[in-house]
């Protein structure tokens, strides 16, 4: 599969950082956990440049390889909580109104 390439500077800041922090945690855990770079990445199907390109916090990596490093390692649930029911509930197709006196060309 071709490798999709997703410049930094196309990628909002915080979510440059959280990928980062995310990729910090797997090469400590892996690394406190005594687990060979080679083993976590038979673990996961992944080469062992992928898994460089997790630890560094590329935003090219998948989503979810980060979420399958971090469950692997054991710390999935700390990194990234699933999130409150709330945000999920509700109908999808139901259309969102702009504010009394908004401006249409103001709305997005």
């Amino acid at each position: 599969m071709p490798r999709k390439i997703l410049h930094r500077h196309a990628v909002p800041t915080l979510i440059e950082e959280r990928l980062q922090a995310w990729g910090r945690v797997i090469r400590t855990q892996r690394t406190q956990q005594r687990i060979r770079a080679a083993d976590l990445c038979a673990r996961l199907e992944i080469s062992e440049a992928t898994l460089r390109r997790l630890e560094r916090g590329d935003p090219g990596a998948g989503a979810g390889l980060y979420l399958m490093a971090l469950q692997v390692l054991g710390v999935l649930e700390e990194m990234a909580p699933l999130p409150p029911v709330s945000l999920g509930s509700g109908s999808p197709t139901q259309r969102v109104r702009r504010p009394a006196g908004e401006r249409a060309d103001d709305y997005f």
